[in-house]
């Protein structure tokens, strides 16, 4: 009974992680480049769609960088808070890059992703011109 207990277990957690293969993008600048996961959602795979391109981001509120994309994505499920290395979706094309912690007004973002490495090359004031692609 246990060993039919422990393959059940596997095949479920084998299962989990092909459900769970995630879009991995490169987001480079002069500043530096992180790398992202993105979550499974209309609007990633509409994203991941749309690249390679290039977006020209400015400082906002001393959080986050936003910029347009070139169309809307979809929109999905919102929430309020976002923490350091969140990527999102304000509006239908307004793709925001979140270097601190923090909260925004109602209706939220949607979640794109989680960046990973150096978040804080983007945590300084000033525009900047990110290029997204896929990782390779």
């Amino acid at each position: 009974m246990q060993h039919r207990i422990l393959i059940a277990v596997g095949l479920a957690l084998m299962l989990k992680g092909n459900a769970m293969a995630q879009e991995r993008i490169l987001i480079s600048s002069e500043w530096g480049n992180v790398t992202a996961d993105l979550v499974d959602n209309d609007a990633t795979r509409s994203l991941v769609r749309i690249l390679p391109l290039t977006i020209d981001m400015s400082d906002h509120l001393r959080q986050e960088k936003t910029g347009n994309l070139p169309s809307p994505l979809p929109g999905g499920s919102r929430q309020q808070d976002f923490s350091t290395g969140t990527l999102g979706l304000w509006g239908p094309d307004h793709f925001v890059i979140y270097y601190r912690s923090g909260r925004v007004p109602q209706p939220g973002i949607i979640i794109l992703g989680n960046m990973t490495g150096n978040v804080s090359i983007f945590d300084r004031p000033g525009p900047v011109t990110v290029r997204l692609e896929r990782a390779k």
